[in-house]
């Protein structure tokens, strides 16, 4: 008996199915390129993904902020933190908006190895920078709704992206190419313009947060 589909395309997975596992086979490459740089400095992959999220943060940030960034435990946060103090890649002193409070900051040599990790991970950028320009926007546009539709589950961690900028004005200039508008520079921002991580960005208040994420959801 004939057990072949006759139709074998009915089996493919919805359009949003495909969209996540690629998504999740990009980040495994990535996280392979991680693991193979961490453990080439002896590290592991959180503590490289830790001196990442401390670049360009001159202020320093807090044991619980690394941990809800990164999705784990205090505690493991904490043993990863540990070890890098140890390492001399960072340094525990007061929190600037409170004197009471500890902050984590990168030494010299933990900005050195957060600039080489990015370094390992350029052959992701590359290969995106290969699409041509009209399909980044698209694509880029396209995670900007993915992520605004994320947010509503409350499971995405909070991000120094535009539009969670108190600068960010959504639509200031309806019908043109670039329709938003940064007030801290007070220029019109097209979407290819728009950060993901805004080394100047303020947080806005949770209604205009809101309303910006509106724009893409």
């Amino acid at each position: 008996m004939d057990t072949k589909s006759k139709k074998p395309w009915q089996d493919t997975p919805d359009v949003s199915a495909r969209i996540i596992t690629s998504i999740g086979r990009i980040a495994s490459v990535m996280r392979s390129g991680m693991w193979e740089f961490a453990t080439a400095e002896n590290l592991n992959p959180t503590q490289a993904d830790m001196l990442q999220l401390l670049q360009g943060r001159p202020k320093g940030v807090r044991l619980s902020w690394l941990a809800s960034q990164l999705s784990i435990s205090a505690a493991s946060a904490s043993d990863s933190v540990s070890a890098l103090v140890s390492k001399g890649l960072l340094v525990k002193a007061r929190a600037e908006d409170d004197g009471r409070a500890t902050a984590l900051f990168l030494t010299a040599e933990g900005a050195a190895m957060a600039a080489r990790i990015g370094g390992a991970l350029a052959f992701a950028e590359q290969a995106a920078a290969a699409l041509p320009a009209s399909q980044q926007a698209e694509l880029l546009t396209g995670l900007f709704k993915l992520i605004a539709q994320l947010q509503k589950t409350e499971r995405f961690p909070e991000m120094r992206a535009c539009l969670s900028c108190r600068f960010f004005e959504p639509n200031r200039h309806p019908g043109k190419q670039a329709p938003h508008h940064c007030t801290l520079v007070d220029a019109p921002l097209s979407v290819p313009l728009l950060r993901m991580d805004c080394l100047e960005h303020q947080p806005a208040d949770p209604a205009a947060k809101a309303r910006n994420w509106k724009v893409f959801a």
